[in-house]
């Protein structure tokens, strides 16, 4: 499996996106007898060209009718009649219609009658059909993308002066990490948006792989503070399964009762926590106290305050993000002489049998754990050899 992480780091617009997959290796004939087939009459070029001293590739369409609206059903039909693979026009499909669902709740009215005033023009079509046909040529099957940076300042649109991000890139990084650095233009557009919120698995760190190929798309225009491009890297998995970002929630605590700390930990833990610890720390004045630490998903976060306010004393939390790595694992289920256990094992390896199975047996036979998990343990080394 191909991985291509986005590193937004200059935004992201669809231009940038098609440039800098054809920069990472995306054969640009064949993207482009793909695009030609969408029947816009536009004619492709790819420049190279350089954004502060870094060499990139600059994606242009020269549109061959005059800028029109369309409805959703009219791009849809188009991508629809074109070459693209089965997989590259679902996608292709799902980012257009990702922009009109963003489009019709900033204008209040029902996606079929956004006219798209900036998909409908034919080199926003072909931003986004390139996009996706070029993931599809490098065999992308995972995307990911770090926090956007949407830039500031003012941009100008049919409807006047906005403030950046505009409307729909705003609606569209909705619950996505976003932030502002460098000049005070418009740095993602709404385009760019819908890409990476329609086909990003999620929205973090540097995924662990083995690189095979990086790219650089260029934008418009060339800052003096950094380079403008979209930089992808193109990669495969490389054994740790889960990387993902996690929120990391903490209070010093020194007024609770033992019962009370418990109780917290069981509501946080049925809540869905990936992990709650409870730390003995000597705090502030000399009193002992207790530190509680909870590990969760980034959208679980809010709810978890909340929990935490909820069933301790504490009037005040810590929160910040950390990144979890998990090796890659696999179940194996061993028949013992007191019943099934399943076993974890992971890539290297290293195995051990599953907590609650042991302790199920064990309770309902009267039998000491340890003996149900040397059981396990024996049962697997019999079958692996």
């Amino acid at each position: 499996m191909r991985i291509c992480y986005l590193d937004a780091f200059s935004g992201i617009s669809g231009d940038m996106t098609v440039g800098a997959l054809v920069d990472a290796g995306v054969d640009a004939v064949a993207l482009t007898g793909l695009l030609r087939s969408l029947d816009t009459g536009a004619k492709f070029r790819f420049e190279k060209t350089t954004r502060r001293g870094i060499a990139a590739t600059k994606f242009h369409v020269e549109a061959g009718e005059a800028k029109k609206h369309r409805h959703l059903a009219d791009i849809l039909d188009l991508i629809g009649n074109s070459r693209l693979s089965a997989r590259a026009k679902a996608n292709a499909s799902a980012v257009i219609e990702r922009l009109g669902e963003a489009e019709a709740k900033v204008h209040a009215i029902d996606v079929e009658r956004v006219h798209f005033h900036e998909v409908g023009a034919v080199d926003s079509i072909c931003d986004i059909a390139g996009s996706c046909a070029a993931f599809d040529l490098l065999g992308v099957e995972s995307i990911h993308c770090s926090p956007l940076n949407v830039g500031s300042g003012i941009v100008r649109c049919e409807h006047g002066e906005l403030p950046v991000p505009a409307p729909a890139t705003a609606e569209l990084m909705r619950g996505k990490p976003i932030y502002a650095r460098g000049p005070c233009v418009e740095l993602t557009t709404p385009t760019g948006a819908a890409i990476a919120s329609a086909l990003a698995a999620d929205f973090g760190p540097l995924p662990p792989m083995r690189m095979i190929a990086t790219g650089y798309g260029a934008g418009t225009k060339d800052f003096p503070e950094h380079a403008n491009v979209l930089r992808v890297l193109i990669g495969e998995p490389s054994g740790a399964q889960e990387v993902t970002t996690v929120s990391v929630l903490e209070a010093n605590i020194d007024d609770a009762t033992p019962q009370m700390l418990g109780y917290a930990m069981e509501r946080l833990i049925e809540a869905g926590a990936l992990d709650v610890s409870l730390e003995s720390v000597l705090m502030k004045k000399n009193r002992p106290g207790t530190l509680l630490r909870v590990i969760a998903k980034p959208e679980d976060r809010e709810e978890f305050a909340k929990l935490i306010f909820a069933e301790t004393t504490t009037l005040g939390l810590r929160m910040y993000s950390a990144e979890r790595r998990v090796k890659a694992r696999r179940w194996q289920e061993v028949e013992t002489p007191h019943g099934k256990v399943r076993v974890k094992i992971s890539e290297d390896g290293s195995f051990a049998p599953e907590y609650e199975d042991c302790r199920k047996i064990a309770q309902e036979l009267g039998i000491p754990l340890k003996h149900i998990m040397a059981e396990a343990n024996l049962a697997y080394l019999k079958n692996t050899r």
